[in-house]
Parts: C-alpha cells; structure tokens; sequence
C-alpha cells in the first residue's frame, strides 16, 4: 500500500511477471519514491486501474503518464471525467462488474456506493491467493460482501470515527456527504462487517482510508479489534503506519 488517505491513494499488487497500480493519487515523485523501496521500477508497471475520478485518487497521473506507457482501465463514466494536460495514455474502458486479465492476474471490478460517476472496487486473484480493495463506499451492500468472499488479503476503508466527525471542523453540508450511503465507511461500519462477514479465510486486514481529520489510527483500531475479538480472530500481529493513515492486522 503506497498510500491510503485523504490526500492520496495508491495501492501496488504484483504476481512474478505482471505489476499494477490501483489508483495513482500520489505525485510521481512520491509514487517512484515509494516504489523504490520496495524494489520496484514505476517504468515496469503493466496497468493502472482506477477506482473513481476524484482528486485523491487520480492527482498524479497527468504527470505519471508522460513517462509510463501502461494503459489505464476504468469505467467510460470515469474516464470521462479525467483531464488529462495534452497527455494522451491508453484508455480501456469497461463495464462495473467486468472481470479482466492482465498477465497472469484476473482483475474483477464491483461496484461501490459513492459520489462519483461510477466508482468501482476490485479483487485481485492470481492462482489461489486473492486480494480486495474496498475503500470510498458509504455502506458494505451485498454486492461488495460477496466480491470479498475467499480474500486473503482486504484493505476496507475505516474512513471515521462518527463522533469526531460530528463535532469537529468541516462544514456541516460535508459532514452530511460523509456520513450518507454514498460517502465514507466509519470505523463503527466497517467493524459490524468485520465481526459479521469477515472471511474464514483472510489472512491480513488494513484499515486504510483513514481521516486525518476526524479518525485516528488508534480508534480505528480499537473499534475493529473488538470486532476481530468478537470473531475469535485476534490478530497475531498489529502494525500502525501514522504516514500511511492505515492499521494492519496479520490474523
């Protein structure tokens, strides 16, 4: 996960032989940085796909894309609401739902509940093992749980703490998108579906997406670990990264 916040995501999956990014919402200083250390060349990437078009997501692509020749894949009603400064990348488009191939990675889009055009999640599958990303959707509806069924790996948004976002600074007609079924997962919601539905078999969770406004990293741990416990899952291992607004939980 490069990054997993309000001011920008990126998430990197890899198999062997084929490389991708999930969203590009870092500058490409930052992109190429972190992917440097961890060993990988941006100029090596085989796809990017995006999830939504808002900011956070898809800020640094004009720049990226001048360099990067991977084709971008996202929905034609995100496609459309791209800008792209004279830049001109390789578009696939495709419909909510659609499964892709690229290398030897089978990549399933779904679709979420959010103010975008038309925002999707996806699963990553390569041989036996499966990922998820599920961040930006207002509630978990059954579409999303039953794309996340069998994950290994899930990165669920924990976007805030319903408290902190009530009485802290933003105006209330933005509290009210958060908080509504198109907005952001709450710590509260996403610990009802850990403790409900949370597969058998993952193996690590991540709570990204995390508000720096109005969530900390240790309420959303604390909310969703009693969720885990609840599950007799308690988790083995906890890593919070404060740079990344995320929690990470090895089960």
């Amino acid at each position: 996960m490069l990054a997993s916040s309000s001011a920008g995501n990126s998430i990197f999956i890899a198999s062997p032989t084929t490389r991708i990014l999930i969203d590009a919402g870092l500058n490409r200083k930052e992109t190429v940085a972190r992917l440097q250390a961890i060993g990988e060349d941006i100029l090596q990437l085989d796809g990017i796909f995006l999830t939504h078009e808002h900011s956070d997501h898809i800020q640094g692509l004009p720049v990226l894309m001048k360099t990067v020749k991977a084709p971008i894949f996202c929905t034609p009603l995100t496609a459309s609401g791209l800008e792209w400064n004279g830049v001109q990348p390789e578009i696939v488009t495709f419909a909510a739902g659609t499964g892709l191939e690229i290398g030897n990675l089978r990549v399933q889009s779904f679709g979420i509940p959010h103010d975008a055009r038309d925002p999707v999640g996806y699963t990553v599958t390569c041989g036996n093992t499966k990922v998820a990303v599920a961040t930006d959707l207002g509630y978990v509806p059954e579409n999303v749980r039953w794309n996340l069924r069998g994950s290994h790996f899930i990165l669920l948004e924990s976007n805030h703490c319903p408290e902190m976002l009530k009485v802290g600074p933003y105006p209330w007609h933005l509290k009210q998108r958060i908080l509504s079924r198109r907005g952001h997962l709450s710590n509260e919601a996403a610990s009802d579906y850990i403790a409900a539905e949370l597969p058998d078999e993952t193996e690590t969770l991540v709570l990204g997406h995390l508000s720096e406004q109005n969530n900390s990293i240790w309420q959303a741990d604390l909310v969703a670990r009693q969720a885990l416990t609840s599950r007799g899952r308690e988790p083995v291992l906890i890593v919070a990264e404060p740079r990344r607004q995320s929690v990470l939980f090895q089960l």
